[in-house]
């Protein structure tokens, strides 16, 4: 209950490593939709993080497509960046676009418009380019994806076989799992290396092998940490060799040693502490190297992507390291529990110690999943809003809800643990090995049958009781040797009939516990929500946080707004006889300069309110201009009008608007607007 509860509680767990950091755009000058009097000298764009730019990075388009810039772009400090345009501009609208990669290893593109003089025709089309999406796109998520599973089964099922079960170090499904998770995390890192150039790039299949991008990726951030992956998976590929290899073989021998076979040796005294001695010290070894390479392993996915960039980077990159490592060794050793239950040979099934050690295990990187993820997803997300109004925040929820239903399936496998016992495991496998033994007798058997001589000896025929036995006999005998290939197969079929028996009677002994019965299906229900989450954490990595997709959100929502007319509604109420109404404001085109400002003032049944005054200021706190005051004219009842109001910069501006309604009873509302 109490690991349900952590669970539930770590909510941030769906902020689970790794999760994806993309830069958004936040800003420009010229800003998006503006209309500016004079030709700019340059165009900044301010990103929400670091951003790395290259030649053509940054393109300015006129209205008929041509570029405009001198195609070098600089760094103006901070996350800003800025590319120079050429002199004698024409009017119009022109185009900004910009292909980037985000600090956390991501592309990131879009592209913008800006005007000169007045909004005119463009022959530029609008368009995303192809950069992270189409088949190169597609095929680097599928190689997150295998790397990410590849570390989980490598790392968790060597710290399962280390940690809770070393006899499991000889069994033959536990290496093959856990080298197929080394073989994986090394073909995906590979792959990931050759498709980054392309992938963040032009998106054509064509340029993967592209030796020339090649080069430019293994100068990166990113290029340099696959690098480091793939070397960091040669020391692992020396781990499980020696893990494999000397461990299993000592492992085996302690295990002879114990059947009590006397061999006549004499190997007691120093000599069996000196064995146990160099056995703890090889564990130890492993424990310690195996640790070493995991960490850096989990390092070489924090070092280059989100938790790299960001706010408190300093930190976020050990916790996501912490991070990474526990879910590894939970679904890793999950994996391997899973293995170990449905394949691993009757006589080395795993036993119920082993079992509880890995729920202990389990229950301490759950422990550690969600201190780290309420980190992380507080960085990530960083409001409740972002939580349920974007869409890496539903995902987010998403995984709560699988990591909620995978911990309630890990806690049912938890109470059948409890009930193991060793008893019947003991017999079990007593008797699978005296089946084993027996199938392999039949299997020897019916290779003698097969080789059998022609003719049966004269004495075992004087043996016989009968003479016309005797003589049936010797006739069988002497036509034998024309049917000596049937007589093969069907030895052959014997012995295949009695291993199929034995390899179900061997099922039926395992079976023969509930409680271990029980505990691979709740293993294997938990294996299969585990990939779920994989897929969902793997989505997670692609998506954009919510704190920056919010960033995204108001940024693009203040360029929405400067793209037309302002209309406001401030209900007002001066307090005396007849002093409700409405006043609505209207700014055109609500942008940086000029602007016609008209005020409409209603009373509550719609009708024009004739009212003696109305006065309007604007102020920009954050900058601390204002307040502006403007006193509009009247035009007519109800309608107050006033020419060129000058909005000296784009901004958050208050609008503050004065009504009066008698000689003493006036009053004064404010809403906020972008305007600019």
């Amino acid at each position: 209950m109490l690991l349900l509860l952590l669970a539930v509680i770590g909510a941030v767990l769906a902020g689970a490593a790794p999760a994806s950091a993309h830069a958004a755009l936040t800003g420009s000058d010229p800003q998006q939709g503006a209309v500016v009097s004079q030709a700019p000298t340059q165009v900044s764009l301010t990103f929400s993080e670091k951003v790395a730019m290259s030649d053509g990075s940054v393109r300015v388009l006129d209205p008929k497509g041509k570029r405009v810039d001198t195609g070098k772009a600089t760094d103006l400090g901070g996350t800003t960046y800025g590319v120079k345009l050429h002199s004698g501009l024409p009017d119009g609208t022109f185009t900004v676009t910009y292909q980037v990669v985000s600090a956390d290893s991501h592309p990131v593109s879009g592209a913008f418009t800006f005007s000169v003089g007045a909004p005119s025709q463009t022959s530029v089309a609008l368009s995303d380019p192809a950069v992270g999406g189409g088949v190169v796109g597609a095929l680097y998520g599928v190689g997150r994806y295998v790397s990410y599973a590849g570390f989980i089964l490598l790392v968790g099922g060597a710290a399962f076989v280390l940690a809770c079960w070393q006899r499991g170090a000889g069994v033959r499904p536990v290496q093959r799992l856990v080298v197929s998770g080394w073989l994986a995390l090394t073909g995906a890192t590979l792959a990931l290396l050759l498709l980054r150039g392309s992938y963040v790039g032009s998106g054509k299949v064509g340029d993967i092998f592209d030796l020339t991008l090649l080069g430019q990726v293994l100068q990166t951030k990113s290029g340099a940490a696959l690098v480091s992956r793939l070397l960091l998976l040669a020391a692992g590929a020396l781990f499980i060799a020696v893990l494999f290899g000397a461990y299993a073989r000592r492992d085996e021998a302690d295990v002879t040693d114990a059947s009590g076979k006397d061999d006549g040796s004499d190997k007691g005294g120093v000599d069996v502490d000196a064995e146990k001695a160099e056995k703890r010290d090889l564990t130890f070894g492993l424990a310690i190297g195996g640790a070493v390479v995991a960490a850096g392993l989990a390092a070489s996915w924090a070092m280059a992507e989100h938790a790299s960039t960001g706010i408190q980077a300093g930190l976020a990159m050990p916790v996501d390291v912490l991070h990474l490592l526990a879910v590894a060794v939970w679904l890793g050793g999950l994996s391997t529990l899973l293995v170990a239950l449905f394949r691993a040979p009757a006589e080395t099934q795993i036993d119920a110690v082993a079992v509880r050690r890995f729920s202990r295990l389990a229950f301490g990187s759950v422990t550690v999943l969600a201190a780290t993820g309420i980190y992380q997803s507080w960085r990530q997300v960083g409001s409740w809003s972002a939580l349920t109004g974007t869409w890496y925040g539903q995902l987010l929820l998403i995984k709560i809800g699988l990591v909620a239903v995978l911990v309630g399936i890990a806690w049912i496998s938890r109470r059948w643990t409890a009930q193991l016992s060793e008893a019947p495991q003991t017999k079990a496998m007593a008797t699978a090995g005296a089946t084993a033994r027996a199938t392999a007798g039949a299997k020897d058997l019916a290779e003698l049958r097969t080789k059998q001589p022609t003719k049966v000896p004269a004495k075992s025929r004087a043996s016989s009781s009968e003479g016309s036995d005797s003589t049936d006999s010797d006739s069988r005998d002497a036509n034998s040797g024309g049917s000596n290939s049937g007589n093969s197969r069907r030895a052959v079929q014997l012995a295949r009939q009695q291993a199929a028996v034995a390899t179900a009677r061997q099922k039926r002994l395992r079976d023969a516990d509930p409680a271990r019965a029980g505990l691979r299906r709740s293993v294997l229900a938990e294996a299969g929500v585990a990939v779920v989450l994989l897929a969902v954490t793997t989505v997670l990595t692609s998506t954009e946080p919510g704190r920056t997709e919010e960033a995204a959100q108001q940024a693009t929502s203040s360029s929405s707004q400067r793209s037309g007319p302002l209309s406001l509604k401030l209900p007002f109420d001066t307090g005396g006889q007849d002093g409700k109404g409405t006043a609505e404001v209207t700014l055109d085109p609500a942008r940086v300069g000029g602007n016609e400002m008209h005020v409409f003032v209603e009373r509550p049944n719609g009708k024009a309110f004739d009212v003696p005054e109305v006065k309007v200021a604007f102020t920009l706190a954050a900058k601390k201009i204002g307040p502006l005051p403007v006193t509009p004219d009247r035009i007519a009842t109800g309608h107050w009008s006033a020419i060129g109001v000058q909005i000296p910069m784009a901004g958050d501006w208050e609008i503050a608007v004065t009504v009066r309604t008698s000689d003493i009873d006036q009053t004064t509302v404010t809403k906020n607007a972008k305007i600019g």
